[in-house]
């Protein structure tokens, strides 16, 4: 393993400690107290929370452009974020200013520090703070780590739970089985609540179901979405998130709220969600960029790979895991015989090397190369092939990576 010596910027280092100093902290307690103490912020204004493994933030992103195609006032939070930390915190499509954003994490110290909130936790406590000045008709919460104790489930109000893909990922936190990571996201379903998810593993769908008759709860399943509907993020797995995103939208107007099928279909098309299967450009060569970052997302990756690939062609990847995750498995699935993987550190965190999965993938050690950045894989890459076609790369294995490129330029949209 070895970690980058390049961090990213932190624009808000004065007053956010870096979420690896404090470690996993999930508790429920700390934040009830400290809502309670700012007098409960958008306790009566209705949430739909996301929760999941994957997709989470696809389908808030969805759902939060669908509220404000059809004119209603919304609040969204997701994690984690590429370039900067207002993207964590939006009203109707638009992130909250910088200076705004350190002026509520300023007044929210003494409060942080009477109630020992983690960062995830303090970044939660300014977006409600923020969502309860604008007068909101809806909020969107992106679960964190989990569920049962994400800071996202102390708000009191959660009639819509909407549910990503769930699989293996912080098992460390969430438990070594399908069963305990799914109890540990279903746990948010609360009494009454409606839940929407597209098809799950055998073991996750008995959980969601015993966890809903057990708080009288609706689940409803949903079908990924046909083509016939135009979605403004990329990808065949966009069409299961898309299904959730649709039915959360169809149930609020159920709610009451002022919703038409014409501006749902608007919102999902006119979303946008960076760094998610997104074509980008490296001095005017085209890069696939995707963050998937534990085995459920590369399996989606490898499905996807099949609608720009031919079977047995040759694609390179420049891939960044963190050393937390399950990069073996992830080589595994994403690796056809032909291909070449590049691994680069996570500039700022604790990676996987080429050689460390060289000794625990041996049958993959020839496909494997080591280079300090992805620009010099980049750089490398279009000198080898300089007078021949080539596939185009793709850079995954995560988001912080993804976020470090666009951040420094390496990266642009156009």
């Amino acid at each position: 393993m070895t970690r980058s010596k390049v961090d990213p910027v932190d624009e808000l280092a004065d007053l956010i400690s870096p979420f690896e100093q404090r470690g996993m902290d999930l508790s429920l307690e700390r934040m009830q107290s400290a809502l309670a103490d700012l007098a409960s912020p958008c306790a009566d204004v209705p949430a739909v929370q996301v929760v999941g493994t994957n997709g989470k933030g696809s389908i808030a992103c969805m759902i939060h452009s669908g509220l404000t195609a059809a004119g209603l006032r919304s609040g969204l939070t997701t994690s984690p974020h590429l370039t900067t930390w207002c993207e964590r915190i939006c009203v109707n499509q638009q992130q909250i200013e910088l200076a705004q954003l350190r002026q509520r994490l300023k007044q929210l110290q003494p409060l942080a520090q009477r109630h020992n909130l983690t960062p995830f936790e303090q970044l939660i406590s300014a977006a409600l703070v923020h969502f309860d000045a604008n007068a909101l008709d809806w909020l969107v919460l992106e679960a964190g780590l989990g569920g049962r104790l994400d800071a996202t489930t102390a708000h009191p109000y959660r009639p819509l739970i909407a549910i990503g893909s769930i699989g293996m990922d912080h098992c460390e936190h969430l438990g070594h089985s399908l069963t305990a990571i799914s109890s540990e996201k279903a746990a948010v379903i609360s009494p009454g609540a409606h839940v929407i998810s597209a098809p799950q593993h055998e073991d996750v769908t008995k959980v969601l179901e015993a966890r809903s008759q057990e708080m009288g709860a609706t689940l409803e399943w949903v079908s990924p979405l046909t083509d016939e509907w135009e979605l403004g993020l990329s990808g065949r797995l966009q069409r299961r998130n898309g299904a959730v995103a649709c039915a959360a939208l169809r149930r609020m107007k159920a709610l009451g709220s002022s919703i038409t099928e014409g501006q749902i279909r608007q919102g999902l098309a006119q979303a946008r969600w960076p760094g998610r299967l997104q074509t980008l450009h490296w001095n005017h060569q085209s890069v696939r960029v995707d963050g998937a970052h534990n085995p459920d997302a590369a399996q989606q990756l490898a499905l996807e790979r099949r609608c720009w690939n031919q079977p047995g062609h040759h694609q390179v990847w420049i891939l960044g895991i963190q050393a937390h995750k399950q990069a073996p498995e992830m080589l595994r699935i994403l690796l056809k015989p032909n291909d070449e993987a590049w691994i680069v550190p996570v500039p700022g965190h604790l990676s996987w090397t080429a050689d460390a999965l060289s000794k625990i993938c041996p049958t993959h050690a020839h496909q494997l190369r080591s280079a300090s950045s992805v620009e010099n894989v980049l750089i490398r890459l279009s000198k080898n092939d300089a007078d021949r076609s080539r596939p185009t790369p793709v850079i995954a294995g995560s988001l912080y990576l993804i976020g470090s490129l666009l951040r420094e330029g390496v990266l642009q949209e156009h």
